[in-house]
């Protein structure tokens, strides 16, 4: 699957240049073009893979290259203020060449949260490739104001998008970890899930070709009714001897694949362990509307019948009738992994926990600020000896 990935606000741009360098790493191509865009000059200059034409800086005019600090109507406002600068980017996008836009952005910040959903909505408006999201909640320990910018960007960026693939920094960030340090490893999970996902189906000259091809037309239709997507991975390392031939083994002390029940026993376990491990968004996949699975590797370690194995049981899950799969065979892979897809689920307790603690971090902002204005009223005035202003 091409991509048009724009990376909107700090950790936007961090991620879109994350899957520059996956692309790098990998060989794939799946960023077809992209555009970094920020209201801080800072984190545009500190990005690594974004060529330097393709960086917007916005809000010169009301925030000097400072950024917005974590005002996400301030970001949204700017963004509207300043939509041709970023669209001038876009408009250099080959978008023939491309299956789709995904607007990557923190949703607990102030830019991207803000503009992420104008961006999206100006962008369906102009193009007909479909627009996705890719938000990042933040963590539960973040703050308030982070909680009530993410709540309402969310319930916004869901409207304006095709779909909103979600990641959860609260399911994923450790204990004792820097804060530097998690968000790379964060970051790495976020790119790894996706990459395999979006490079399902590439196929260089001479290479292998799938028994159950998974393209970009699989992808779209998943995503296409529409609401939240959640994405599970598991993996195993595998090791390729040859000996009279191919003898492939599991190093994770299974048993070695020799027959196609082995195999098709393994394809199956990582199936299952995707789905109920742990998800970018944790929730119940009962009820999911859509589902898509991939298994990746080796081709000596993949074959249609655990593929089909998955599926159905993934069918019986989610109650779907509406799940695909496929492989992608990586000949140079070290390991096999299972990427699952789950579009449209409604079980979620983290946004519903979200929605809560910012309708209550609102009110008490609210009435912190009316009890200043309070406050303020009666240290500056006198009743018994009022003063006149000099203005």
């Amino acid at each position: 699957m091409k991509l048009a990935m724009i990376g909107f606000g700090q950790a936007g741009g961090k991620i879109l240049d994350k899957f520059i360098e996956y692309d790098q790493r990998t060989g794939s191509s799946i960023v077809r073009s992209a555009v970094a865009v920020n209201t801080a000059k800072a984190d545009l200059m500190g990005l690594e893979n974004v060529p330097q034409d393709s960086r917007v800086l916005i809000g010169q005019s009301r925030v000097k290259g400072h950024g917005v600090g974590a005002d996400n109507e301030l970001g949204a406002e700017i963004a509207e203020e300043d939509r041709d600068e970023i669209m001038g980017a876009i408009d250099s996008i080959p978008v023939h060449e491309i299956d789709a836009f995904l607007i990557i952005a923190g949703l607990g910040g102030g830019t991207g949260s803000g503009g992420a959903p104008v961006l999206a909505k100006h962008l369906k408006r102009i193009y007909t490739e479909p627009v996705y999201g890719l938000g990042i909640l933040p963590g539960s320990d973040e703050g308030g104001i982070y909680t009530l910018n993410a709540a309402r960007s969310f319930q916004t960026f869901v409207r304006e998008v095709d779909n909103l693939l979600v990641f959860d920094n609260d399911a994923w960030r450790q204990a004792g970890e820097s804060v530097e340090g998690g968000y790379d490893e964060i970051n790495e999970e976020i790119v790894t899930r996706f990459g395999v996902l979006f490079g399902a189906g590439e196929i260089e000259q001479g290479g292998e070709v799938a028994e159950s091809v998974v393209d970009s037309s699989e992808i779209i239709n998943t995503l296409a009714g529409g609401g939240v997507t959640t994405i599970g991975y598991a993996s195993e390392t595998v090791s390729q001897e040859t000996s009279g031939g191919l003898l492939s083994k599991f190093t994770s002390g299974g048993p070695e694949p020799q027959d196609a029940a082995a195999t098709t026993n393994r394809i199956t376990s990582l199936v299952r362990k995707a789905a109920l491990g742990r998800l970018t968004l944790p929730c119940e996949i009962d009820g999911a509307e859509r589902a898509l699975l991939v298994s990746a590797g080796p081709p000596a370690f993949l074959n249609r019948k655990g593929i089909e194995r998955g599926r159905k049981w993934l069918e019986e899950q989610t109650g779907s009738m509406e799940v695909r799969g496929g492989d992608y065979p990586i000949p140079s892979s070290g390991k096999v992994a299972s990427v699952v897809m789950l579009s449209g689920v409604h079980e979620v307790p983290r946004i519903k926990e979200l929605q809560q603690v910012a309708i209550e971090a609102q009110d008490n902002i609210e009435e912190i600020r009316a009890e200043s204005e309070e406050n303020l009223q009666e240290l500056v005035e006198d009743d018994e000896d009022e003063l006149e202003s000099l203005f």
